[in-house]
Order: C-alpha cells, then structure tokens, then sequence
C-alpha cells in the first residue's frame, strides 16, 4: 500500500526531505504523497520514513492503493532502474 496523509498534517516539513522516492511533495493546503511513488520505504528502510518522524502521526496506509510488500519491491525496482537512466 502506499502512503497517505491525512488532514491532520501540519505542515511541519519534516517528512518531505525524509523520502527517498521523492513521493512526498506539498499539495494546495498540506503535503500530499504520490502514489506511484511511494513504497513505504521498501527497498529504502524497514520501515516508512515519514511515518518514524510525523510528529501528529497522520500518515496512514492509503486504502485506494493496497499494494503486497513484492509489488512495492517490484515498484521500487522500477523506480530506480528509471532513476538511473
């Protein structure tokens, strides 16, 4: 599953510089995370970045975008092999 954030958010800029897909961006009001994107840190980190550091804990798991742990591996693998071209 990817990542969402929910109306909770406050701004606080601590979870954009913290994914290293680049998933997290700011929306119209708060930060949004793209969900083609974003791999919970598969392949990255045991566990979600942005998740370790939100201070108000909004950051759930995306119900719109339910995804295995091999089909975010498999994204994460697309997603490098595109970074590196």
């Amino acid at each position: 599953m990817a990542l969402m954030i929910t109306d909770e958010c406050i701004n606080c800029d601590v979870c954009e510089p913290e994914c290293p897909n680049d998933a997290i961006s700011m929306g119209p009001e708060i930060y949004v995370i793209d969900p083609n994107k974003c791999t919970e840190c598969v392949g990255h980190f045991d566990e979600p970045q942005c998740q370790q550091v939100c201070p108000v804990e909004c950051i759930p798991r995306d119900p719109q975008h339910v995804e295995t742990r091999d089909q975010l591996m498999e994204k994460y693998r697309g997603l490098m092999a595109a970074k590196n071209t």
